[in-house]
């Protein structure tokens, strides 16, 4: 049993309440999140804007000082005493972003940077207790979390005056936003604001990124283990590791914000106008980058502002297209059609690596082939980009196409604008392929090629317009929509400018499938059956740790696949999917279970894969289990990185060493298993 270090006069339920509870994440890739002992379910989390999360890292930052402060303090009762009091002040400076008012959040900022430095004249009293065994460490941390503090403060403030100027974008009221503009503005007018000053953002977000990069590199001095794992009933260490985590998290956040804000300007067409192509992935029809490739548009974009060029379906591109690459054996099998006769990949099939920059690199040199070149880079959307953005303006009418919204439509069972785009983008009936002539269509539906290559350009344009003319009060809930979309990889983008590449890679919006130190989960799958029939399937993965006592850890996931909709051809039919689960190189398999069409185990993108095939039928259910064991051994830990599958929501589960937490992931997701 663990021997907890016994530490006098502290009272953690008044320095560690206030500041642990209700902080949210902030980063898209959801960044080391702690376990919990309890059952945990956090779909229900309360969203906050982006920029108000990153508001909240300095009191993220700023509460980390107030606990460590009164931790180590212990020695001298005056020490803990201002400790107390820069705890409420951390809390007051929390509470002050729900305002929404920036000048209300200054005013705290100012205030606890005051307290700050009474604080640390103060603790500098205990300085020469650093020797000391066991209170010396407690007191280097509390140095640490002070000198955290001071450049979270730093941050906060230059932060503060580097948005003052968009503070009506981003939710936020104040002085400097009532003057910026007027009541009749609309969110087209802020955004052209916003667009023709992100120069002028760059110096400071250098600014910001620094002082960030010197926080987080204090945090990481301190260790949360040598803290007593609970005093007086409060479970002190596991809070100290979510509120350390969660202020590294933070920090970390804002120091890669530098390379995306410095090549917005590129990105967004400020110097010289970008063309870029826009596919359309169809998540309801599953693969493994997000979904089907549909449809695309060239759009070009000048200062921000998007218009499109032209637009096509998926189907004229490759009737344009000689195929020349192998593809793999499962396509014929599953896939059938043209593949039987010549199994070479046809460019609508080509994002086949879950790395989205993998897929481009093998799907535009052929496209190029077929005559679609002559853009900067490639955007990859699918419909829930549309339904984040919906959600916020409301129901969007397209000339020729109908209504789009997010209402229930009775006659999928599904959203509006979900039926409205299978009705022209999909057809009804099979198709039917020659085996001796690749590309040549024996039998089609009537309705075949309805209006297909037009929606993706109109619907584009209806929905920007449409968004661009709300009011500038709604632009902090388009702001979150975009977030949102980001986080969960619905957009995607990858560039030919090597400096562009690497400040979207940097902040999560490329797609790839990351390096990582320690355990690590992708579960990518693939509808092969040509049917919609991932839009009624809801997804749920379990986690399960054991360590045996050579210090090896065995790892049980439990995938299962469930189909409630009724059968009608169309939309919702036998599911064929071919899954692959990507853990960390080395990793042995022990045990398959659930898969009717077992693959090998390969490696992939420096993983280890495991696959299989199996058909999900409506008002149906599936299991895949996989237990293996990781390679290498772990102590008390481990550290774990979930990379969701673009186009999928699914629930999560872990249970280790007694403990359990349920999500949904709804992003990248790190976090640290007890084992």
């Amino acid at each position: 049993m663990e021997k907890n270090h016994e530490i006098p006069q502290i009272k953690p339920a008044s320095v560690l309440d206030p500041v642990v509870r209700d902080i949210p994440e902030i980063h898209p890739a959801n960044k080391a999140i702690p376990m919990q002992r309890q059952s945990t379910n956090t779909r229900s989390t309360k969203k906050r804007t982006f920029p108000k999360r990153v508001f909240l890292v300095v009191a993220v930052v700023l509460g980390v000082v107030a606990i460590l402060a009164a931790i180590a303090a212990i020695p001298v009762y005056g020490v803990y005493k201002e400790g107390k009091v820069l705890a409420a002040k951390a809390q007051d400076l929390k509470a002050s972003v729900a305002t929404n008012d920036i000048s209300v959040v200054k005013a705290q900022l100012q205030s606890f940077e005051t307290e700050l430095s009474v604080f640390q004249k103060k603790y500098q009293t205990i300085a020469f207790l650093k020797p000391v065994p066991i209170v010396g460490a407690y007191v280097r941390d509390g140095e640490n979390g002070v000198q955290a503090g001071i450049y979270g403060i730093n941050a906060g403030k230059i932060m503060l005056e580097t948005v003052e100027p968009y503070a009506d974008i981003i939710g936020f009221k104040g002085a400097a936003s009532k003057t910026a503009t007027s009541g009749a503005e609309n969110a087209n007018n802020r955004l052209e604001f916003l667009i023709n000053t992100i120069k002028s953002v760059t110096p400071k977000i250098d600014e910001i990124s620094k002082n960030a990069a010197l926080a987080e590199k204090s945090l990481e001095q301190i260790d949360p283990t040598k803290y007593p794992t609970e005093f007086r009933g409060v479970k002190v260490r596991e809070q100290l590791t979510k509120l350390l985590e969660m202020a590294k998290e933070g920090t970390s956040l804002l120091a890669q914000s530098k390379p995306i804000v410095q090549q917005a300007p590129y990105l967004l067409g400020v110097d010289e106008p970008r063309r870029y192509l826009l596919i359309f992935q169809n998540d309801s029809e599953l693969r493994p980058t997000g979904g089907f490739l549909s449809a695309y548009s060239i759009i070009d974009i000048s200062k921000g502002k998007f218009h499109s060029v032209s637009s096509n379906d998926i189907y004229g591109l490759d009737d344009k297209y000689k195929p020349s690459i192998q593809a793999p054996q499962i396509f014929p099998d599953y896939l059938a059609g043209i593949y039987v006769a010549n199994n070479k990949f046809r460019l609508r099939d080509m994002n086949w690596s879950p790395d989205f920059k993998t897929s481009m690199e093998m799907f535009l040199p052929e496209a190029a082939k077929a005559g679609l070149s002559g853009f900067d880079g490639v955007i990859m959307v699918d419909t829930k980009v549309l339904r984040n953005i919906l959600q916020v303006i409301g129901r969007v009418g397209v000339p020729g196409f109908g209504n789009f919204g997010t209402q229930t439509d009775a006659r999928c069972n599904c959203p509006e604008f979900i039926y409205v785009l299978q009705d022209y983008t999909s057809v009804e009936g099979p198709v039917v392929w020659s085996q001796n002539e690749p590309g040549k269509i024996v039998f089609a539906p009537a309705n075949y090629g309805k209006n297909r290559k037009d929606i993706l350009g109109v619907l584009m344009n209806s929905v920007l317009s449409n968004t661009l003319g709300q009011s500038k009060e709604k632009l902090p809930a388009l702001f979150q929509a975009a977030w949102d979309s980001v986080a969960a990889k619905d957009v995607q983008m990858y560039m030919f400018n090597k400096d562009a590449q690497a400040a979207l890679e940097s902040f999560n919006l490329a797609g790839r499938v990351q390096d990582f130190d320690g355990d690590y989960l992708n579960v990518n799958n693939a509808n092969l059956g040509g049917r919609k029939s991932n839009l009624y399937v809801s997804y749920e993965t379990a986690q399960t740790f054991k360590r045996n006592s050579d210090g090896t850890v065995e790892k049980t996931v439990e995938i299962t696949y469930k189909n409630p909709q009724k059968y009608d051809g169309w939309l919702n039919s036998v599911l064929p999917t071919w899954t692959r689960v990507y853990v960390p190189k080395g990793s042995t398999l022990i045990k398959a279970d659930g898969f009717e069409t077992p693959g090998d185990t390969t490696e992939d993108l420096g993983k280890t894969v495991f696959s299989g095939g199996f058909k999900l039928r409506p008002e149906g259910l599936k299991k895949i289990t996989l237990t293996y064991k990781l390679p290498g051994k772990y102590g008390s830990s481990l550290n774990l990185l979930m990379q969701k599958q673009p186009g999928v929501e699914g629930l999560y589960t872990i249970s280790a060493n007694g403990q359990h937490e349920e999500f949904n992931l709804l992003a990248d997701k790190k976090m640290i298993i007890r084992l």
